[in-house]
């Protein structure tokens, strides 16, 4: 299993290169930005669990990089860790201000940035703000977005659940069942990259569950995109057997369904609320409406 997923942000190449070969060494995923906005199109269709950010880039320094993350929705909880050849106080005052979780200074330990990486790492778990297998907020970010939807207007909630993971890892395992979760986060991203706002909030509510937050006029197009990327892809996570039958073969003869997803949408409209629990619970009931339907009508085939 992944230790998690870094990526640096580095226009010097041997460092870089560097970095990525003793990280994916420890075991994690490594991608390498070389400018401010390739890393800010990284973030936006994949995120990372932290981010090693150098201060001097090509096209637009570090901290301008820190503070466009720190000021979208979707990437403010990522833990940053600057990289760089300044060593003077202000400097290193200036990146915490603007939100980064440590400093280090170049030439560095390697050790020591191991070190750094897996605390700040392992720090945003423990506080139950990322999940570990998608890195996508978790506990309470989401509950701190939802909050912030009793003050705010014209949103829309949407509840995105994969049908039938549980009897896909009972057959596959776990460890094919966190691929899947990682192949629906990154769709996800893609859906509220394409369709949503940076105003957007994509979070990991629990295992099979999904929530978005969106501020989009085009939700509609949001959910679409994401029902037919599900459908056309899920499939590659079963092996040839499976998907020639049209279904899981299971121990007494019988044809599991495939993995599907069943969605729960509530707008600002629909209220008002009383609570954050209003707004879950109607958009899960909503949810299991839809699956329930599938399964009458024998659509998850």
């Amino acid at each position: 299993m992944s230790s998690g997923r870094i990526l640096v942000v580095e226009d010097d190449f041997d460092i870089s290169n560097m970095l990525r070969i003793y990280f994916t060494g420890q075991g994690y995923q490594v991608e390498v930005a070389a400018r401010g906005g390739d890393a800010l199109e990284h973030t936006r269709k994949q995120l990372p669990d932290l981010i090693v950010l150098d201060i001097m880039l090509p096209d637009m320094d570090g901290y301008t990089v820190c503070k466009k993350l720190r000021t979208t929705t979707r990437t403010s909880h990522i833990p940053i860790i600057f990289l760089t050849q300044k060593d003077e106080r202000s400097d290193k005052i200036a990146g915490l201000e603007l939100g980064a979780d440590d400093y280090i200074t170049k030439p560095f330990d390697i050790e020591e940035l191991k070190l750094r990486v897996r605390s700040a790492i392992r720090a945003h778990q423990r506080l139950n703000m990322t999940d570990p297998k998608t890195g996508l907020p978790s506990g309470r970010l989401i509950e701190e977005q939802l909050r912030d939807l009793m003050r705010a207007e014209e949103w829309t909630f949407i509840l995105v659940g994969i049908d039938h993971l549980d009897l896909f890892n009972d057959v596959y395992g776990f460890v094919a069942g966190d691929e899947v979760l990682r192949f629906a986060a990154m769709i996800l991203n893609e859906a509220v990259d394409q369709f949503g706002t940076n105003n957007d909030f994509l979070g990991h509510a629990s295992n099979d569950t999904f929530a978005i937050i969106t501020y989009s006029d085009e939700m509609t197009q949001l959910v679409g995109h994401l029902r037919q990327r599900f459908d056309e892809d899920v499939r590659t996570h079963y092996n040839f057997m499976d998907s020639e039958r049209g279904g899981i073969a299971l121990p007494d003869g019988t044809t599991g369904p495939f993995m599907s997803i069943s969605v729960g949408v509530v707008a600002h409209s629909d209220g008002p609320f009383a609570d954050i629990r209003e707004i879950t619970e109607t958009a899960a009931e909503l949810r299991r409406a839809e699956r329930g339907q599938k399964e009458q009508t024998g659509e998850e085939r």
